[in-house]
């Protein structure tokens, strides 16, 4: 079982890769990693945060996809009609965007750090962008 390394702001989670339901979209993800990006709050989904990846692909159909992540359920969205994303929900998430509702590949579970989520929301919510990196753990 991989496990990877979250940063959001000052807050650090481990997650466990979801390698045997969304084994395409785990290994395109791992291709990927070290990610360094920006952590934003959501518009649309509800209590949320998430990473925009703009014009990125991972040449991954859906897999162990999912509109209604439950908090710390990693999802990466692989581009179509929005933009390429992950989606790191901390409450209650319905997956959308400005175009509607949307699926992700569930890829990582958080299994540490879960009671810091709701803080990560808030401070991207009333604070504003937050640093934001995955790596393997």
């Amino acid at each position: 079982m991989r496990m990877l390394r979250i940063t959001a702001g000052r807050f650090t989670f481990t997650a466990r890769l979801e390698e045997e339901n969304a084994p395409k979209t785990c290994e395109a993800i791992r291709k990927m990693l070290p990610l360094r990006s920006k952590l934003v709050h959501c518009r649309w989904s509800g209590e949320s945060t998430w990473v925009p990846l703009g014009e990125r692909r991972l040449g991954v159909d859906y897999e162990n996809h999912t509109s209604h992540p439950a908090p710390g359920q990693l999802l990466v969205y692989p581009g179509g009609i929005s933009e390429m994303e992950i989606l790191f929900p901390y409450g209650s998430t319905m997956f959308a965007s400005k175009v509607g509702q949307l699926a992700g590949n569930h890829f990582a579970t958080v299994v540490d750090g879960n009671e810091q989520l709701a803080e990560v929301g808030r401070l991207a919510l009333w604070e504003g962008a937050q640093d934001f990196s995955i790596e393997l753990a």
